[in-house]
């Protein structure tokens, strides 16, 4: 019984500005971009931010949980309005061109970006990798599916483990959070740290053009898996809405075949 429960363990790659291990990317500061790339941006709007860069050669690839290139670098840009001017809004899960992922092939020439005008870069931060351990929670498909393939809930299965006690309905995202430790959350691959809800349903109902009742809700959000997640900062001078998290989901198969450009973005914030 609690076996199905445990095989839903994923590794994540948490990325972190405190760690002493190499370079495996960068918050904020000039992207690096090649010659002919324009910098992204959201029609009728203005351009995006660049928030971060993802070395994929240099993680701990025996850790991925997600068919990532063997190298070359993500470069990952959202429209944050709300650090332009109380005027314009941050982008939301709807606007499909208020986010953008790139990716540089290793190997292609590149050089420092400065951000258009109107554009105020955020402070650069290395990022260092070390690897967490995460599980779906907060309405993820998968908890339906395992809770079925089992015959008990998770806090059935979960008593059977460590014994009575643990009753919440969202144990996973407990034991989880006590793992997590201090700092953002900045990840790549593994499961979402959601604050709202589940992302890849959020995302799943978006393109589903908002159906929550849609009886192909479940099925198209089990398509999508977390590329990268992105926490506020105040050392990076990040606030996304009211401290909340940014999420980039990829269909599976879109990843495997380099689609980066059909990624989507969230934001969730309390």
């Amino acid at each position: 019984m609690a076996g199905k429960w445990t095989e839903l363990f994923r590794p994540g790659i948490r990325l972190t500005t405190a760690g002493a291990g190499p370079r495996v990317g960068r918050l904020g500061g000039d992207p690096a971009l090649p010659a002919a790339e324009e910098w992204p941006t959201w029609p009728g709007q203005g351009p995006l931010n660049f928030v971060a860069a993802v070395d994929c050669a240099a993680l701990p690839r025996e850790f991925l949980s997600i068919p990532l290139p063997a190298a070359g670098t993500l470069l990952f840009f959202y429209f944050d309005g709300d650090s332009r001017s109380v005027q314009d809004d941050s982008a939301s899960v709807e606007d499909a061109e208020g986010s953008r992922v790139l990716f540089v092939p290793a190997g292609v020439p590149v050089a420092a970006r400065a951000a258009p005008d109107g554009v105020v870069p955020y402070p650069g931060r290395d990022l260092s990798a070390e690897v967490v351990v995460t599980a779906p929670e907060r309405e993820h498909v998968l908890l339906d599916r395992t809770r079925t393939a089992s015959g008990a809930s998770l806090a059935e299965a979960v008593a059977t483990v460590l014994g009575p006690g643990r009753t919440g309905t969202d144990v996973f995202g407990e034991l989880t959070w006590e793992v997590a430790g201090e700092g953002p959350q900045h990840q790549v691959g593994g499961f979402a740290a959601p604050v709202q809800g589940a992302v890849e349903v959020e995302v799943a109902s978006a393109v589903l053009e908002g159906s929550w009742q849609d009886p192909r809700l479940a099925e198209e959000a089990a398509r999508w898996v977390l590329l990268g997640q992105f926490d506020s900062d105040e050392a990076a001078a990040m606030t996304w809405g009211d401290v909340g998290m940014l999420y980039w989901v990829i269909r599976t198969d879109d990843l495997e075949a380099g689609r980066f450009d059909r990624a989507r973005c969230t934001m969730q914030c309390g």
